[in-house]
């Protein structure tokens, strides 16, 4: 099992959310408002709001969603990163793996 983040702009988190679920990328994605990134691009400082996906995928899935999310999303370069579960009970381990294609 996966947890990949995603950063958004805000106007467009729930659409991409609802797409990676409902095209069997993602068992489940949380999308958390009210996110500001600070970063540099290009040479300059920037400070944007955002919203954070939060995205649970089995791990045989995970480079699918990953190719999913950079291919829908708005950003030439999005943030879209994997990160393994140490740990997690067993219902939810076990129905995340079973979830989507």
């Amino acid at each position: 099992m996966r947890v990949v983040l995603i950063t958004t702009p805000p106007d467009v988190a729930n659409d991409i959310a609802r797409r990676l679920v409902d095209e069997g990328r993602a068992a489940c994605v949380n999308v958390v408002p009210g996110a500001t990134s600070h970063y540099r691009w290009e040479g300059t400082l920037h400070a944007d709001a955002e919203s954070l996906l939060i995205a649970k995928v089995a791990a045989a899935r995970v480079d699918a969603l990953i190719a999913r999310a950079v291919e829908i999303h708005p950003y030439d370069n999005p943030e879209v990163v994997a990160l393994d579960v140490v740990a997690a009970s067993a219902d939810y381990r076990d129905w995340v793996r079973s979830a989507g294609a």
